[in-house]
């Protein structure tokens, strides 16, 4: 395929070549009915032979599947045609006065088959050809010529201006058209476009998701379990309790995932503030993590309030994982316009210059940490900011646009 959207002739074209045949069909027979007593039966072959000419040429040329802008006039067989049609009309018009009148029909043909050049020599033949059979066959000493001169003219000017008026208009319309099939074929291309983009934004969307929730709570049940074998005949009671949050952390992970498939708001956020959820999620470490609130805590929108806790939940996960920390601290500050979310750690750090390369920050490049921070972050029309060096601990913060607060709606006291 190559996308070009063809389309039938008009119909109005198609009317107007179907009613040429017609009138040239029915004059030819008002010809062959008007022929002077002797010459009836030789006017009717001579009119069926044209007849017969028009029809084949009409099979044969099919200019009505033609473009109006398609190079019209050649030799064979367009010219071909008009000449073999021409050659029977003037014999029959020597036949029979009355075949004059198919001089128009045959002037609209010429005009349509050999173009606005061609077609206007064709048709100043034909016309010469009809004023000369009526003032030298025709016209007796009496009579006027005016008519038999005017009558020829008039209609070959007829003739020209009606073809040239359709086909302008015809021309008009196609141009038209085929700017509505180019919009058309844009707008099939930007949807098209659209539909990828939104496939790949639900791809990186679900990237983020399963690694802030499937694959943060599989490695905090790794090193729970794993803290929970070394205490096994040592200390078996803080083996169970280790245990004991693997499997809360198993739960919880379960949940995410089908919170992930339905998209809807993290289990954490469920009938609960924002800072409770990050409670909940920092009592899961395996490390001491502490949660404090700045400026007039209250409801923020879903979005933001997901984005957070989802952030959150990664910046913990990488502590845990790289980071060697033995405490952090999550900030939350509420301020007019925005809410900025705090993570600072204590851990071994890390030179940002010699890991920008890799995917979290690390010099291994694993890892969908930072970059999937800075997306979330980005989606709102956030900012992010890190600080971090080797052996000094990091600290990342992470800015939100929220709007103005609602006068009206009630503040949420921290839940425990």
């Amino acid at each position: 395929m190559d996308g070009v959207i063809r389309h039938p002739p008009p119909s109005a074209t198609r009317a107007l070549n179907l009613g040429l045949d017609v009138l040239l069909g029915t004059l030819a027979v008002v010809a062959v009915v008007q022929a002077p007593p002797g010459r009836t039966w030789a006017a009717a072959a001579v009119a069926a032979v044209l007849v017969a000419v028009h029809v084949a040429g009409r099979r044969a040329v099919r200019v009505h599947d033609r473009s109006v802008d398609t190079p019209r006039g050649a030799w064979w067989p367009d010219t071909a045609w008009v000449v073999a049609l021409v050659v029977p009309w003037v014999v029959l018009l020597w036949l029979s006065p009355a075949a004059l009148w198919l001089a128009f029909p045959l002037m609209l043909l010429q005009m349509h088959v050999l173009g606005p050049h061609r077609g206007v020599v064709a048709v100043a033949v034909t016309t010469a050809l009809a004023v000369a059979e009526g003032l030298l066959v025709q016209v007796d000493a009496d009579d006027p010529w005016t008519g038999f001169v005017l009558g020829p003219v008039l209609g070959a000017a007829v003739a020209v201006g009606v073809v040239l008026g359709i086909e302008a208009f015809v021309r008009e319309s196609q141009t038209r058209q085929r700017t509505v099939d180019e919009l058309t074929q844009v707008r099939q291309h930007l949807a098209q476009a659209e539909r990828e983009r939104a496939v790949t934004d639900e791809r990186a969307r679900l990237a983020r998701d399963i690694h802030d929730t499937l694959a943060q709570s599989l490695s905090a049940i790794e090193l729970l379990l794993r803290a929970a074998d070394d205490a096994v005949g040592t200390d078996d009671e803080r083996a169970r309790a280790l245990v004991g949050q693997a499997r809360g952390a198993a739960r919880d992970g379960l949940a995410e995932a089908r919170r992930v498939v339905q998209d809807l708001t993290p289990p954490d956020l469920d009938r609960t503030t924002l800072v409770a959820a990050l409670r909940r999620v920092a009592g899961r470490q395996p490390l001491d993590v502490s949660v404090h609130t700045a400026g007039d805590v209250r409801p923020l929108p879903v979005p933001v309030e997901t984005a957070l806790l989802r952030i959150a939940q990664s910046a913990l996960a990488n502590v845990v994982q790289h980071a060697d920390a033995r405490r952090a601290r999550l900030t939350v500050t509420y301020e007019q316009d925005t809410v900025t979310l705090d993570v600072v750690d204590d851990g071994r750090g890390f030179d940002p210059a010699a890991a920008s390369g890799g995917a979290s920050g690390r010099p291994d490049g694993r890892g969908f940490g930072l970059p999937a921070v800075r997306s979330r972050a980005q989606e709102l029309g956030g900012t992010v900011a890190l600080e971090t060096s080797p052996g000094g601990g990091t600290a990342l913060a992470v800015t939100l646009p929220v709007g103005a607060p609602d006068p009206t709606a009630p503040t949420t006291e921290d839940a425990p």
